[in-house]
């Protein structure tokens, strides 16, 4: 989650110099105001870090209008279904209901993310698009799901909002499927405040998200903002200059971020030798972000007893348990009375087990290596 704790004087030049260039906040327009088209330049360095291979990559407002568009550029609404994880974050669900579509859930497997075998026995006629999430930075099994997605002709929206900088087969997620979605809110990797992403595999899926989170501009070339076309009914999901300019600053410092990160997390991975502590599942050839180091414990009182242990000695956790009930489908009644069924309630019996350390690079790597120490002398 180390976005936040890097931000420095870097990021405030960065914002003054909009004002030193014009002071336009729009990512459109101004032209002979502006030195900069800060939004367009972080979606072009985004791509080629990420995702090359995608034919573009889209700047919103945040990651939940990211899956919003996608699930908008697809074309889905009423009487569609729409399938993903019961371990998730509710913005994911929002945004397909929003939409109009129904949510189907799936079980998660060892990964904690979505269970190809759950999702393979949910598909139906109504299954228009698939929503894998990578929760806490480990990526869910996408070779399979992707399979899955082709031999059934339905697209795949990857909800990497959690794990940006997270692999599969070397490959960056969010460039794996149809769509990619990257989340730069203030607790990301790399943050803009409020922000995300949307990375298109297809030319024209792109073009149509572009257009729908610009009220449906067209932006016809040499024809004046005022007086352009609509392709389509829109919305505003568009991301400001100030946000841009600070994503780039972000992404600057993203690999020293991942490698600190990672240097947290392989020392709790390597000391933490509890023999009632299992750690999380990582798919062979996989790679998480090491924003997070999630941990199971079947003994409640133990699991009580290290949760008590983070929280007095600074830690805390992250997500798991003190946002358990935004992370998890069986809280969520409001969206649907009966959404307790098999999948989600094996699901939340899963993760009452578990029990998720954040990795912050303000704390020495020593810090780890003692609370490693510490868990494991309790019983």
């Amino acid at each position: 989650m180390p976005g936040f704790e890097v931000i420095d004087e870097e990021e405030k030049k960065a914002i003054s110099r909009i004002f030193d260039e014009g002071k336009v906040f729009f990512a459109h327009g101004f032209d002979n105001k502006r030195k900069h088209y800060h939004v367009r330049e972080f979606e072009n360095k985004l791509k080629t870090v990420f995702s090359p291979q995608m034919a573009d990559a889209l700047c919103v407002s945040s990651g939940t209008a990211a899956i919003k568009v996608a699930l908008k550029a697809l074309g889905i609404g009423k009487g569609d279904n729409v399938i993903t994880q019961s371990f998730n974050f509710i913005a994911t669900v929002e945004a397909i209901v929003d939409t109009g579509a129904s949510v189907i859930f799936t079980d998660i497997d060892d990964t904690l993310n979505m269970s190809p075998m759950s999702l393979e026995s949910l598909i139906t006629k109504k299954t228009k698009a698939i929503i894998p999430v990578h929760m806490l930075g480990v990526p869910a099994d996408m070779i399979s799901i992707n399979k899955i997605g082709k031999r059934f002709k339905i697209p795949i929206i990857e909800d990497a909002c959690e794990a940006i900088g997270a692999k599969v087969a070397k490959k960056y997620v969010g460039g794996l499927s149809e769509f990619g979605v990257f989340s730069f809110d203030f607790g990301k990797m790399i943050t803009t405040g409020e922000g995300g992403a949307l990375f298109s595999k297809k030319k024209n899926d792109g073009k149509i998200a572009r257009m729908y989170h610009d009220h449906g501009h067209k932006n016809i070339p040499d024809l004046p903002r005022g007086l352009d076309r609509a392709g389509l009914i829109g919305f505003n999901y568009r991301m400001t200059e100030i946000s841009g300019a600070f994503g780039k600053v972000q992404l600057g410092k993203f690999s020293g971020i991942l490698k600190e990160s990672k240097k947290r997390y392989l020392t709790l991975e390597r000391y933490i030798s509890h023999n009632q502590i299992k750690l999380r599942h990582v798919n062979l050839g996989n790679e998480p972000n090491y924003d997070t180091f999630v941990i199971s414990i079947e003994n409640k009182k133990l699991r009580d007893r290290v949760i008590s242990l983070l929280n007095q000695t600074g830690f805390g956790t992250k997500n798991l348990p003190d946002a358990f009930n935004w992370h998890c489908a069986y809280f969520w009644k409001h969206i649907n009375k009966k959404i307790r069924n098999k999948e989600v309630t094996n699901c939340y019996k899963r993760l009452l087990r578990c029990v998720a350390i954040p990795i912050l690079v303000s704390k020495p790597i020593i810090d780890y290596k003692n609370i490693a120490s510490y868990i494991n002398e309790l019983s």
